[in-house]
């Protein structure tokens, strides 16, 4: 058995068993990477010399028997988490040659548990996109259809899982960021409740939105690597403090008697015919499992665009204000004077769809327009969030598309902002909300393309839409079909 059809637990087992070595795995990990990266570009660096040394470690420490959950097991992670002495871009020019003097939380928890880090991978521009071609770094390449995008802004981590490159990522998800390129590449993606993973070392994007959360091949790795990261961090003052759960412990309780919510308004007209038929056979495995299935609304949802661009791109300008070419990144200097290095600086480093968002981020939140723009938007979230917190006194959890069409081609949306930014509409309203949230596998399109089903749960219920998303796995075999590159 090639290492790439391996879960997580099956790999640990044969590393426990003695039938593999870290080194063994490591190996066998870059070389597919070197193999297939020519053609995904799901990688931005690619760490050999560091990931090799940590699985030389971890094989010390397999034969001694002190072996954390993820020891000598290969991870990535997107290239906006902060990783020690690694190379961390954001996807941007600005940061090409910038080196971390520290992991972020997410990163030291992984590598306590003994994760061999081997790269950091492709993205939207400081996680700005929906399709993973705003990158400085080029345009990352779905690996069911090589011309189509993988979905954004953590397509890379989308689509190296997709591909055997790695077992499981981490990306992050700040209106759909981890959920639709999830839906995209035909993988597991969760988004976790807000503070339940710690935001420390990764770079912000719009920080009362961004949540780290992990992607895998199957629910139960999903649920390991959540597990791995939730918990509260007195360095991040957005963590939450409350227990992180084990998340496989009940992993197979199963969905009988559980209510389930269909909001009608994310059974829209305009929904791919495609993803339709997917998501109501989805609904009839949830019936025939013992869920029983009703119709509610969340009725501010139609407001959930407009409110999210506003709030993101208002804090994406006050978060962007720091790369200003004084204390690290890129500088462009030609001796004109602050203002003038300042505008050198931004114009050669930032690509123009962080410039467009920061523009109109800056507009919101300029004198005589606070109150009508960014204010207004923080009432509508309020009423949101509401909605979702009304609605989870009815039901147990939601059940909704991921996204409004499979994958669609590299260059298709790239010149229509709005259709673009129109992606994202079924998964940026948990953001807004703050609620858990992932993605899994539940068909596919006419066109040999994935479609994802998405779970949406109360705050800090992730164990029971993991449950509900493995019960669903158990009784279909659409994680089971992988792309051949």
């Amino acid at each position: 058995m090639k290492f790439h059809d391996l879960s997580i637990q099956e790999m640990r087992q044969k590393l426990l068993a003695g039938e593999l070595t870290s080194i063994e795995l490591t190996q066998q990990c870059l070389q597919r990477i070197k193999a297939t990266d020519s053609q995904l570009n799901a990688f931005i660096t690619v760490c050999e010399e560091e990931a090799l040394a940590a699985a030389a470690v971890a094989d010390q420490q397999l034969a001694t028997g002190s072996a954390p959950l993820l020891t000598g097991i290969p991870i990535a992670v997107k290239d906006i988490f902060n990783t020690l002495d690694v190379r961390t871009t954001c996807g941007s020019k600005i940061l090409d040659n910038y080196i971390s003097p520290y992991d972020a939380t997410a990163v030291a928890k992984l590598r306590e548990q003994g994760a061999v880090i081997v790269g950091k991978l492709n993205m939207d521009e400081f996680a700005m996109g929906s399709s993973s071609e705003n990158s400085a770094a080029g345009v990352v390449h779905n690996p069911w259809d090589l011309e189509r995008v993988p979905g954004g802004s953590s397509g890379g981590s989308a689509a190296a899982v997709a591909s055997g490159q790695v077992v499981a990522t981490l990306g992050t998800d700040t209106g759909g960021s981890v959920r639709q390129p999830a839906s995209h590449c035909g993988v597991v993606g969760l988004k976790p409740t807000y503070g339940r993973v710690s935001r420390y070392g990764v770079i912000a994007y719009a920080s009362s939105l961004d949540q780290v959360g992990p992607v895998a091949g199957n629910v139960a790795d999903c649920a390991l690597m959540l597990g791995v990261v939730a918990g509260y961090d007195p360095a991040d003052s957005t963590s939450v403090d409350c227990p992180v759960p084990d998340y496989l412990e009940n992993l197979n309780a199963g969905v009988a008697g559980k209510k389930i919510g269909l909001p009608k308004e994310y059974f829209i007209d305009g929904l791919d015919p495609d993803i339709k038929k997917a998501v109501d056979a989805a609904i009839e495995t949830y019936q025939q499992l013992g869920a029983e299935v009703v119709s509610v609304t969340l009725p501010h949802t139609d407001y959930s665009v407009a409110c999210y661009y506003l709030i993101a791109m208002a804090e994406a300008s006050s978060n962007l204000a720091r790369y200003d070419g004084v204390r690290f990144g890129l500088r462009q200097d030609s001796g004109d004077g602050l203002i003038g290095m300042y505008q050198q600086t931004r114009s050669a480093g930032f690509g123009d769809e962080v410039k467009r968002r920061i523009m109109l981020g800056t507009y919101a939140l300029s004198s005589g327009y606070y109150e009508a723009y960014y204010l207004k938007a923080q009432k509508v979230r309020t009423l949101i969030r509401q909605d979702f917190h009304d609605v989870f006194s009815q039901v147990d959890f939601l059940l909704t598309p991921v996204a409004p069409t499979p994958a669609f081609k590299i260059g298709e949306k790239v010149n229509d902002p709005l259709q673009m930014y129109l992606s994202d509409i079924f998964t940026i309203p948990t953001n807004l909300a703050g609620t858990c949230a992932m993605s899994l596998p539940c068909g596919f399109s006419k066109n040999e393309l994935p479609i994802g089903l998405q779970l949406i749960g109360k705050p800090f219920a992730e164990a029971e839409i993991l449950q509900a998303a493995y019960a669903f796995e158990q009784a279909t075999d659409w994680n089971k079909r992988v792309p051949e590159l």
